[in-house]
């Protein structure tokens, strides 16, 4: 009997695969052959093995004991809760950060509030987990979650940075460039697009996605979609071409066509304005780069030319004086740069003068009461020496036939 055991487990043993570097067992020894399955045992105990997630999970003398797995989630408890109070201890030490002038602290509170302890979990389960014997599948799979959720929340954290650099830069620019809210803006929208596009990039590698062939793929496909939506995309280049040439900016009062009004905002489709009589104004953005734009904001002064006509029955020496006498007039107002004073031409029913100043200021209403003051002052100078203005008449002679 003991026999047969012997030649059936010799024969076992020949059946299987030797492992490299092990000795050939001749002889028929039953306690010879019982040390070398022993040995094989052992030898196996000590090997990896890949299962399945459940195996992964089981807590045995081979694999995992109830020690590794309570530091594990240790670990992984511990890592949560350090980072969510030093996000509340962030945010109640600079809660008030947007008084000071320090940007650093601004910064800081930014980045915890942009916090998300959800996609900080994966994370803390992945460094957890290292301690760990789990199955090569189930170990791949947590590292490649954890390392998604770092990815999700390095681009949080990033976008938080762009928004402290831009938003600096726009405070500094604002009182002495009003673009700087344009420009922004649109810098703005290009940095996250670009970082987002990163991160979705470095995401689809760690999934083991082949970026070269889906770059080249995006390629020919944006060919087709740059056709479907090209008046979109006419819009969105405008955009671009009014924040980096500046025809106009925020705040600025312009004239397109027969509408004007002041700047409220530029968008990467339309620009608004707001009219004189406070109708809000919409253009496309393509169509306003194709249109002739008259920006009265950037007018350094003025210039005004009015005309006055005096009865023909004035004398030829009250008409020598009055050149002379306006331009006193105009040029005892300010701010004002006289030009010239002229008898220009002879109307239907006066003497026409022709008078040109400039205002030195682009503001309408400063114009108008420039205007008015010069106004006043000649009718006084004429009330005061009898000049008379003409007015539209027509005399009618009739003959008689006698």
């Amino acid at each position: 009997m003991a026999g047969s055991i012997a030649i059936g487990v010799r024969a076992l043993i020949q059946t299987e695969e030797r492992p490299r570097g092990s000795a050939t067992i001749t002889s028929a020894d039953p306690f010879a052959i019982a040390r070398h399955v022993a040995t094989r045992a052992s030898r196996r105990s000590r090997e990896p093995r890949l299962g399945s997630v459940e195996d992964g999970l089981k807590v045995d003398s081979f694999e995992n004991e109830w020690r590794d797995v309570a530091i594990a989630l240790g670990i992984a408890a511990g890592v949560l809760l350090l980072v969510a109070i030093a996000v509340a201890v962030a945010r109640r030490k600079l809660r008030n950060a947007a008084a000071t002038a320090n940007a650093v602290d601004d910064f800081l509170l930014d980045l915890a509030n942009r916090t998300k302890l959800l996609l900080l979990i994966l994370p803390s389960v992945a460094l957890g987990a290292r301690v760990l014997t789990l199955p090569a599948e189930l170990a791949r799979l947590i590292g490649t979650f954890g390392r998604l959720s770092l990815i999700a929340q390095g681009a949080y954290w990033s976008a938080g940075l762009v928004d402290l650099v831009l938003e600096r830069y726009r405070r500094s620019r604002l009182g002495t460039d009003p673009s700087a809210v344009t420009t922004v803006g649109a810098f703005r929208f290009a940095a996250l697009v670009v970082l987002w596009s990163i991160a979705l990039l470095v995401a689809l590698d760690n999934l083991g996605v082949n970026i070269t062939a889906l770059v080249t793929g995006l390629g020919v496909g944006g060919i087709a979609v740059a056709l479907a939506t090209q008046n979109i995309l006419g819009d969105l280049f405008a955009s671009l071409s009014i924040v980096l040439d500046k025809p106009f900016v925020v705040g600025d009062f312009i004239r397109v066509g027969d509408d004007l009004g002041a700047v409220e905002r530029i968008g990467l489709k339309t620009t608004r304005l707001r009219s004189l009589s406070g109708e809000q104004l919409i253009f496309s953005n393509s169509d306003l780069l194709g249109s002739r734009i008259r920006n009265y904001h950037r007018m350094e002064e003025r210039r005004v030319l009015f005309r006055i006509g005096i009865v023909y029955e004035t004398p030829p020496e009250m008409l020598e004086r009055i050149p002379q006498m306006v331009r006193e007039i105009i040029e005892s107002a300010s701010p004002v740069r006289f030009d010239r004073s002229h008898f220009a031409s002879f109307g239907d029913s006066s003497y026409d003068f022709e008078f040109v100043y400039f205002v030195g200021s682009p503001e309408y209403n400063v114009y108008m009461d420039v205007q008015q003051q010069i106004n006043l002052a000649i009718v006084r100078a004429f009330a005061r020496d009898r000049i008379e203005f003409a007015y539209p008449t027509r005399t009618l002679h009739i003959a008689r036939n006698e």
